[in-house]
Protein backbone atom coordinates (compact mmCIF):
# COMPACT_ATOMS: atom_id res chain seq x y z
CA UNK A 1 0.00 0.00 0.00
CA UNK A 2 2.88 2.82 0.54
CA UNK A 3 4.11 1.80 -2.90
CA UNK A 4 0.82 2.28 -4.44
CA UNK A 5 0.26 5.38 -2.49
CA UNK A 6 3.88 7.07 -3.63
CA UNK A 7 2.52 6.01 -6.76
CA UNK A 8 -0.60 8.07 -6.84
CA UNK A 9 0.85 10.85 -5.11
CA UNK A 10 3.72 11.37 -7.65
CA UNK A 11 1.39 10.92 -10.91
CA UNK A 12 -0.68 13.43 -8.78
CA UNK A 13 2.20 15.46 -8.50
CA UNK A 14 2.66 15.33 -12.27
CA UNK A 15 -0.64 15.89 -13.41
CA UNK A 16 -1.01 19.14 -11.08
CA UNK A 17 1.74 20.61 -12.43
CA UNK A 18 0.67 20.57 -15.59
CA UNK A 19 -3.29 22.29 -14.76
CA UNK A 20 -0.58 24.95 -13.51
CA UNK A 21 0.98 24.93 -17.03
CA UNK A 22 -1.44 24.14 -19.19
CA UNK A 23 -1.22 27.06 -21.42
CA UNK A 24 2.10 26.05 -22.74
CA UNK A 25 1.12 22.37 -22.96
CA UNK A 26 -1.88 23.72 -25.37
CA UNK A 27 0.51 25.54 -27.22
CA UNK A 28 3.06 22.68 -27.71
CA UNK A 29 0.33 20.07 -28.18
CA UNK A 30 -1.99 21.74 -30.54
CA UNK A 31 0.14 23.82 -32.73
CA UNK A 32 1.36 21.54 -35.57
CA UNK A 33 -1.37 19.02 -35.90
CA UNK A 34 -4.18 22.17 -36.27
CA UNK A 35 -1.94 23.68 -38.95
CA UNK A 36 -1.56 20.26 -40.44
CA UNK A 37 -5.25 19.64 -40.23
CA UNK A 38 -6.22 22.96 -41.73
CA UNK A 39 -3.84 22.70 -44.78
CA UNK A 40 -4.43 19.15 -45.44
CA UNK A 41 -8.03 19.20 -44.86
CA UNK A 42 -9.23 23.20 -45.88
CA UNK A 43 -6.76 24.73 -47.51
CA UNK A 44 -5.82 21.75 -49.93
CA UNK A 45 -9.42 21.03 -50.24
CA UNK A 46 -11.20 24.47 -50.88
CA UNK A 47 -7.99 25.08 -53.63
CA UNK A 48 -9.43 21.31 -55.12
CA UNK A 49 -6.08 19.69 -54.76
CA UNK A 50 -8.41 16.64 -52.68
CA UNK A 51 -11.32 14.87 -53.13
CA UNK A 52 -14.57 16.15 -51.31
CA UNK A 53 -14.54 14.11 -48.07
CA UNK A 54 -11.30 13.66 -47.61
CA UNK A 55 -11.25 16.06 -44.36
CA UNK A 56 -13.61 13.39 -43.29
CA UNK A 57 -10.68 10.54 -43.59
CA UNK A 58 -8.42 12.76 -41.87
CA UNK A 59 -9.07 13.99 -38.94
CA UNK A 60 -9.18 10.44 -37.28
CA UNK A 61 -5.93 10.20 -38.25
CA UNK A 62 -4.53 13.69 -37.09
CA UNK A 63 -6.79 12.31 -33.60
CA UNK A 64 -3.99 9.05 -34.01
CA UNK A 65 -1.19 11.51 -34.64
CA UNK A 66 -1.83 14.10 -31.65
CA UNK A 67 -1.95 10.66 -29.28
CA UNK A 68 0.89 9.05 -30.57
CA UNK A 69 3.70 11.72 -30.52
CA UNK A 70 1.97 13.70 -27.66
CA UNK A 71 2.71 10.97 -25.98
CA UNK A 72 6.14 10.25 -26.47
CA UNK A 73 7.46 13.55 -26.66
CA UNK A 74 6.10 14.42 -23.11
CA UNK A 75 7.43 10.86 -21.84
CA UNK A 76 10.93 11.18 -23.47
CA UNK A 77 12.07 14.85 -23.11
CA UNK A 78 11.64 14.97 -19.70
CA UNK A 79 13.24 12.05 -19.31
CA UNK A 80 16.05 13.38 -20.50
CA UNK A 81 15.96 16.57 -18.32
CA UNK A 82 15.43 14.29 -15.22
CA UNK A 83 18.65 12.19 -16.39
CA UNK A 84 20.48 15.20 -17.38
CA UNK A 85 21.48 18.64 -15.65
CA UNK A 86 18.50 18.91 -13.91
CA UNK A 87 18.90 15.72 -12.02
CA UNK A 88 15.13 15.81 -10.70
CA UNK A 89 15.25 11.69 -11.26
CA UNK A 90 17.12 11.70 -8.19
CA UNK A 91 14.05 12.75 -5.78
CA UNK A 92 11.76 10.32 -7.67
CA UNK A 93 14.25 7.53 -6.59
CA UNK A 94 13.80 8.35 -3.39
CA UNK A 95 10.25 7.52 -3.24
CA UNK A 96 9.14 4.85 -1.09
CA UNK A 97 8.57 2.29 -4.49
CA UNK A 98 9.96 -0.13 -6.34
CA UNK A 99 12.37 1.67 -9.76
CA UNK A 100 11.04 0.45 -12.06
CA UNK A 101 7.44 1.63 -10.75
CA UNK A 102 9.23 4.86 -11.25
CA UNK A 103 9.29 3.74 -14.62
CA UNK A 104 5.86 2.72 -15.42
CA UNK A 105 4.57 6.46 -13.77
CA UNK A 106 6.65 8.17 -16.51
CA UNK A 107 5.11 6.05 -19.03
CA UNK A 108 1.59 6.63 -17.52
CA UNK A 109 1.94 10.05 -17.40
CA UNK A 110 3.16 10.52 -20.89
CA UNK A 111 -0.04 8.64 -21.74
CA UNK A 112 -2.16 10.92 -20.03
CA UNK A 113 -0.64 13.55 -21.34
CA UNK A 114 -1.44 12.14 -25.13
CA UNK A 115 -4.85 10.83 -24.57
CA UNK A 116 -6.09 14.59 -23.58
CA UNK A 117 -4.24 15.74 -26.68
CA UNK A 118 -6.43 13.70 -28.57
CA UNK A 119 -9.21 14.64 -26.74
CA UNK A 120 -8.80 18.00 -27.94
CA UNK A 121 -8.61 17.29 -31.68
CA UNK A 122 -12.19 16.33 -31.98
CA UNK A 123 -13.93 19.50 -30.76
CA UNK A 124 -11.23 21.13 -33.25
CA UNK A 125 -11.98 18.90 -36.29
CA UNK A 126 -15.80 20.00 -35.98
CA UNK A 127 -15.36 23.67 -35.55
CA UNK A 128 -13.07 23.57 -38.37
CA UNK A 129 -15.06 21.26 -40.82
CA UNK A 130 -18.50 22.14 -39.58
CA UNK A 131 -19.89 18.90 -39.18
CA UNK A 132 -17.97 15.24 -39.37
CA UNK A 133 -19.69 11.91 -40.95
CA UNK A 134 -18.83 9.27 -37.97
CA UNK A 135 -20.26 6.08 -37.15
CA UNK A 136 -21.37 6.85 -33.68
CA UNK A 137 -21.46 3.02 -32.84
CA UNK A 138 -17.48 2.95 -33.24
CA UNK A 139 -17.14 5.69 -30.33
CA UNK A 140 -16.18 2.93 -27.55
CA UNK A 141 -13.69 1.14 -29.83
CA UNK A 142 -12.33 4.55 -31.31
CA UNK A 143 -11.80 5.28 -27.37
CA UNK A 144 -10.40 2.26 -26.75
CA UNK A 145 -7.60 2.65 -29.79
CA UNK A 146 -6.61 5.77 -28.34
CA UNK A 147 -5.73 4.66 -25.08
CA UNK A 148 -3.93 1.52 -26.35
CA UNK A 149 -1.67 4.10 -29.18
CA UNK A 150 -1.29 6.60 -25.73
CA UNK A 151 0.37 3.78 -23.65
CA UNK A 152 2.12 2.06 -26.45
CA UNK A 153 3.29 5.91 -27.73
CA UNK A 154 4.79 6.76 -24.19
CA UNK A 155 6.10 3.07 -23.77
CA UNK A 156 8.36 4.10 -27.60
CA UNK A 157 8.90 7.66 -25.43
CA UNK A 158 10.23 5.62 -22.52
CA UNK A 159 12.73 3.39 -24.40
CA UNK A 160 13.67 6.73 -26.30
CA UNK A 161 14.39 8.82 -23.38
CA UNK A 162 16.18 6.02 -21.14
CA UNK A 163 18.27 4.68 -24.05
CA UNK A 164 19.45 7.65 -26.25
CA UNK A 165 22.18 9.99 -24.20
CA UNK A 166 20.76 13.58 -23.73
CA UNK A 167 23.49 14.88 -26.03
CA UNK A 168 22.04 13.65 -28.70
CA UNK A 169 18.24 13.35 -28.07
CA UNK A 170 17.57 16.36 -30.50
CA UNK A 171 19.84 14.16 -33.59
CA UNK A 172 17.59 11.56 -32.69
CA UNK A 173 13.84 12.66 -32.58
CA UNK A 174 15.34 14.58 -36.02
CA UNK A 175 15.53 11.27 -37.60
CA UNK A 176 12.65 9.57 -36.11
CA UNK A 177 9.61 12.29 -36.02
CA UNK A 178 9.46 12.57 -39.45
CA UNK A 179 9.45 9.00 -40.42
CA UNK A 180 6.54 8.28 -37.52
CA UNK A 181 4.34 10.85 -38.69
CA UNK A 182 4.61 9.95 -42.64
CA UNK A 183 4.41 6.28 -42.51
CA UNK A 184 1.46 5.83 -39.47
CA UNK A 185 -1.24 6.53 -41.79
CA UNK A 186 -2.66 9.30 -40.78
CA UNK A 187 -3.24 10.78 -44.18
CA UNK A 188 -4.14 8.08 -45.95
CA UNK A 189 -5.93 4.37 -45.49
CA UNK A 190 -3.50 1.99 -45.10
CA UNK A 191 -5.62 -0.62 -47.38
CA UNK A 192 -5.23 1.47 -50.14
CA UNK A 193 -1.83 1.65 -50.84
CA UNK A 194 -1.42 -1.54 -53.03
CA UNK A 195 0.00 0.19 -55.95
CA UNK A 196 2.81 1.25 -53.67
CA UNK A 197 3.83 -2.45 -52.05
CA UNK A 198 6.56 -1.32 -50.35
CA UNK A 199 5.36 1.61 -48.86
CA UNK A 200 2.66 -0.52 -47.46
CA UNK A 201 4.87 -3.23 -46.11
CA UNK A 202 6.99 -0.27 -44.48
CA UNK A 203 4.04 1.55 -42.94
CA UNK A 204 2.88 -1.92 -41.20
CA UNK A 205 5.80 -1.52 -38.82
CA UNK A 206 5.17 1.51 -37.55
CA UNK A 207 2.73 1.35 -34.45
CA UNK A 208 0.79 4.13 -35.45
CA UNK A 209 -0.57 2.92 -38.63
CA UNK A 210 -2.71 0.47 -36.28
CA UNK A 211 -3.61 3.42 -33.95
CA UNK A 212 -4.58 5.35 -37.35
CA UNK A 213 -6.54 2.45 -38.86
CA UNK A 214 -8.35 1.70 -35.70
CA UNK A 215 -9.63 5.18 -35.66
CA UNK A 216 -10.71 5.23 -39.23
CA UNK A 217 -12.17 1.91 -38.66
CA UNK A 218 -13.99 2.67 -35.89
CA UNK A 219 -15.69 5.73 -37.18
CA UNK A 220 -15.46 5.02 -40.57
CA UNK A 221 -16.13 1.68 -41.20
CA UNK A 222 -17.02 2.06 -44.84
CA UNK A 223 -13.56 2.89 -45.88
CA UNK A 224 -11.16 0.21 -46.17
CA UNK A 225 -9.02 -0.47 -43.21
CA UNK A 226 -7.25 -2.75 -41.02
CA UNK A 227 -9.05 -5.62 -39.10
CA UNK A 228 -9.69 -4.46 -35.52
CA UNK A 229 -8.41 -7.43 -34.07
CA UNK A 230 -5.38 -6.84 -35.80
CA UNK A 231 -4.73 -3.20 -34.83
CA UNK A 232 -5.89 -3.88 -31.09
CA UNK A 233 -2.96 -6.77 -30.95
CA UNK A 234 -0.71 -4.77 -32.56
CA UNK A 235 -0.86 -1.74 -30.19
CA UNK A 236 -0.72 -4.01 -27.07
CA UNK A 237 2.14 -6.21 -28.38
CA UNK A 238 3.92 -2.75 -29.31
CA UNK A 239 3.17 -1.46 -25.21
CA UNK A 240 4.48 -4.32 -24.24
CA UNK A 241 7.72 -4.72 -26.17
CA UNK A 242 8.70 -0.99 -26.04
CA UNK A 243 7.58 -0.93 -22.35
CA UNK A 244 9.54 -3.71 -20.95
CA UNK A 245 12.50 -2.43 -23.12
CA UNK A 246 11.99 0.96 -21.49
CA UNK A 247 11.79 -0.12 -17.96
CA UNK A 248 15.36 -2.17 -19.00
CA UNK A 249 16.98 0.73 -20.19
CA UNK A 250 15.57 3.22 -17.43
CA UNK A 251 16.58 0.50 -14.42
CA UNK A 252 19.87 0.91 -16.32
CA UNK A 253 20.84 4.75 -16.15
CA UNK A 254 18.94 4.96 -12.80
CA UNK A 255 21.47 2.38 -10.60
CA UNK A 256 24.27 4.04 -12.85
Amino acid sequence: MTSVRAFTAVLGRDVFVTGRELPSFLAQVLVQPVAMLFIFGTVLGQLGYTQPGYEQILLPGMIALNAFLVSLQNTSFPLVLDFSFSREIEDRLLAPLPISLVAVEKMLFGALRGLFAALLMVPIGILMFGTVAWDLAGLPFAVLCMLLGSLSGAAVGLTVGAAVPPRRINIMFAVILAPLMFTGATQFPWAQLDQLRWFQVLCAFNPLTYLSEGMRGALLPEVPHIAPWICVLALVAATLLFGVLGVRFFLRRALD
